[in-house]
């Protein structure tokens, strides 16, 4: 069944036009062997450009890898002992890589959630000055709530912490301003909102950081351009390139594609349209006697608690509407492809449901 109305961004959207050109012409050349692997190849230099012109930072600083736990693990190995800090209910994507570290020279401390989420006071109140990291995530789709995260950045230099952001539920919708908050490591997937196929990442490390990590995975990516492949020794590359992963060819074709129609935007724009249609999701649902998940701040994701979320999610797909069921709550998410008329029927077959 074709589906109408897409409200599932916060697991994958789906292909936007131009992403689909660029995929299809590559999948093309690579049936007639037309394709040159160079070119494929220099896809990922070019979204690392792209990406950090999207964001304001210098390219430098930027390293192409293929998930978010990749570049945990990364930034991971190179800590020094110490406390780190991370929500019990984050992503594992940023959980797990800092629980398996050596627990004779880390301790990892997990913050519970509370009233919903995890609370900006609880994970400041977890920081000492033994800790070397706070992990987290700017945004969690289990309950959509944005983290405060200048408070924070000024508590973990209070401590003289580091801060490692995954603002994979951010980018593309929502802004994050990096030169206010000035994050030690911020790590992204681009394949939610930023509308990349899976297995492009980005993680941009901020400058006085760059020359205590080494690559997790070293290959021929980690020396500098053009390439060497055979024999040698580890000759690192300038920068966060040093990081990089060997490319999924096609993930960066199309991200370079998805990157380039994201610039095209106003950023601002995109951010206000988005929380106008969460916020007016919200806002009938509370008058169908459903509420919010967790108070906080509120994102372009809009989490719901009831008893009846696969029942909903069931209705809302026989109007031909995708959402979410997470065991007792109904996420929704609003992307800029979306309008009012994707609120109207979502609530129009949740109001049926019920």
């Amino acid at each position: 069944m074709r589906v109408s109305t897409w409200l599932d961004t916060p697991g994958s959207p789906p292909s936007s036009a131009p992403v689909h050109r660029a995929l299809g012409q590559a999948l093309s050349q690579w049936h007639s062997g037309e394709f040159d692997w160079l070119d494929w190849d220099a896809a990922a230099a070019e979204a690392r450009a792209l990406f950090a012109g999207q964001l304001g930072v210098p390219r430098a600083s930027v390293a192409t890898m293929a998930s978010v736990a990749e570049a945990a693990a990364t930034v991971a190995a190179s800590l020094p002992p110490g406390r780190i800090v991370v929500p019990a209910v984050e992503f594992r994507s940023n959980l797990l890589p800092w629980r398996f570290l050596d627990p004779e020279r880390y301790e990892v401390v997990t913050v519970a959630a509370r009233d919903g989420a995890v609370r900006t006071e609880d994970l400041v109140a977890a920081l000492d000055d033994r800790t070397v990291l706070l992990a987290v995530s700017e945004l969690l789709s289990r309950d959509g709530v944005r983290a405060e995260l200048p408070a924070l950045r000024a508590a973990t230099d209070a401590v003289g912490a580091r801060l490692f952001v995954d603002a994979t539920q951010t980018l593309g919708a929502l802004r994050v301003n990096l030169s206010e908050l000035r994050p030690d490591y911020l790590a992204v997937h681009g394949y939610k909102w930023m509308l990349c196929p899976r297995g492009a990442a980005w993680l941009v490390v901020r400058p006085d950081r760059l020359d205590g990590l080494r690559p997790l995975m070293p290959s021929w990516k980690s020396s500098p351009a053009p390439h060497a492949y055979f024999g040698g020794g580890l000759d690192l590359a300038p920068g966060a390139a040093r990081l990089d992963t060997s490319p999924a060819w096609l993930s960066w074709s199309g991200a370079c594609a998805a990157v380039r129609l994201l610039r095209r935007l106003d950023a601002a724009a995109v951010e206000a349209h988005c929380l106008a249609l969460a916020d007016e999701f919200l806002a009938g649902a509370r008058e169908l006697g459903i509420q919010r998940a967790a108070s906080g701040r509120q994102s372009q994701i809009a989490v719901v608690r009831t008893e009846d979320a696969g029942r909903l999610t069931k209705e809302l797909a026989a109007a031909r509407i995708r959402a979410s069921a997470l065991a007792d709550r109904l996420r929704v998410g609003f992307h800029y492809f979306n309008d009012r008329t994707d609120v109207e029927a979502a609530l129009a077959a949740i109001r049926k449901a019920l």
